[in-house]
Formats: structure tokens, C-alpha cells, sequence
């Protein structure tokens, strides 16, 4: 149990790194783009990897469809719901949906014996980032106050790094099943999230040239896998 809370806790602290990151100084739209079309990338690379084609290892493909499902279908209606918070308030809901069931997964995998997955620890670690300081950015920009903004990524980075303790508690109970419908949740919400919020935000703020970056995010966290 404490070994999962501490490797849960590395995971989410860079949620709030990057918000740090984001409140430290006026970043310009171009550097933003960037960071937001890099970790688009390895998102990209943790859907796909880590995310969905590990969900089909362990569990029954319709399982990894009705998470898929889910977590897009939570992600759109959640997302309607936060819109007047900006595209920060996207980001920062597509960290909550997408990082507590992939935390929950790293607990659940600890707990079996499998050992921390470092290339899920280290997709959760850089696909954080980014999200974050785009969010932070972006929220900043809307009005809210830095104590504000702080206390959302710990929040956020809180409640993650319970999911990680959850998954690990849960594991005897979880079976192939289960797991695969978490990691196919935690796709589906990134897919939506993606395209809804953080790819058009690299886009507009970074130009044409965020797609090449998008490609070297997904490389180097595909590196990782």
C-alpha cells in the first residue's frame, strides 16, 4: 500500500509541477502550443500503447469497448458541463478523467507482482505536464486567481494519487475484465479530450508546425513503451 502511494504520488506530482510551471510567468501562445502539441503526442503513443493494446492483453475486447465508451460518453457530457471555464477547465477535467483510471491501473499492477510499469508511469508523468501548463495558462488568462488555480491541481493531483491506493486495493477483485474496461475508459476520455480541446488549442497558439511536434511527443513516449 505505501509503495503504491508513493509511486501514485510521483505520477500526479506533475500536475502540479506544471501548473507551477504555468503560473510562474506569461508563457507565449507559441511555447504553449508546443508543450500542448508534445504531450498530444505522448497521449497519442498512451492510448495506444499503454492504454487500449494493454487492455486487450489482459481482458475480453468487449470489456475494452464498453470502457472506451464510457470514457468518451463521460468526457463529452463533463466537458458541457465545465465549458464556461475555458479550455483550461477542458484540460484540466481531461486530466481528472484520464489520469485517475490510469493511476488506478499502475496500483492495480503493483499489487499483482507485476512491478511499476515505467512506461506507463513515465506516459502519465510526461502527458501531465503539458496538460497542465496549457490549463494553468489558459485559466489564468480567464480571470482566476494563482491560490485558485493551485489548489485545483491539488486537488486533481490528490485524488489521482488516491486511485493509485484504490486500484492497489482493489486488485484481488479485479479481474482481466475489469482492468481492460479502466484502460479502456481512460482512452476513451483522452481520444475525446484530444480532439475536443488540447490538438485545436496546439494548433491555434503553435501554428503548423505543432503537428511535427505532436510526432515527436508520440516518438519518444512510444521510446518509453
Amino acid at each position: 500500500m505505501v509503495e503504491a502511494l508513493g509511486w501514485g504520488a510521483l505520477a500526479a506530482s506533475s500536475l502540479i509541477l506544471g501548473g507551477l510551471l504555468g503560473l510562474s510567468r506569461a508563457w507565449p501562445d507559441r511555447v504553449v502550443g508546443l508543450v500542448l502539441a508534445f504531450g498530444a503526442g505522448a497521449l497519442i503513443s498512451a492510448v495506444s500503447f499503454d492504454l487500449f493494446e494493454e487492455g486487450l492483453k489482459v481482458g475480453r475486447a468487449a470489456a475494452v469497448a464498453a470502457g472506451l465508451a464510457a470514457g468518451a460518453l463521460t468526457y463529452f457530457v463533463c466537458d458541457r458541463a465545465v465549458e464556461r471555464l475555458g479550455e483550461g477547465g477542458s484540460l484540466a477535467l481531461g486530466s481528472l478523467l484520464d489520469g485517475v483510471p490510469e493511476q488506478a491501473v499502475l496500483g492495480i499492477g503493483i499489487a499483482a507482482g507485476e512491478g511499476v510499469s515505467v512506461s506507463l508511469l513515465a506516459a502519465i508523468f510526461v502527458s501531465n505536464l503539458p496538460e497542465a501548463i496549457g490549463a494553468s495558462t489558459d485559466l489564468r488568462e480567464g480571470g482566476w486567481r494563482p491560490s485558485r488555480i493551485g489548489l485545483l491541481w491539488i486537488v486533481v493531483a490528490t485524488v489521482c494519487t488516491v486511485a493509485t491506493v484504490a486500484g492497489y486495493a482493489i486488485a484481488d477483485a479485479a479481474g482481466g475484465d475489469l482492468r481492460a474496461a479502466i484502460n479502456g475508459f481512460a482512452a476513451g476520455a483522452l481520444l475525446v479530450m484530444l480532439v475536443d480541446s488540447m490538438i485545436p488549442e496546439a494548433t491555434r497558439k503553435a501554428g503548423r508546425v505543432a503537428g511535427l511536434v505532436t510526432v515527436l511527443g508520440f516518438a519518444v513516449a512510444a521510446g518509453l513503451s
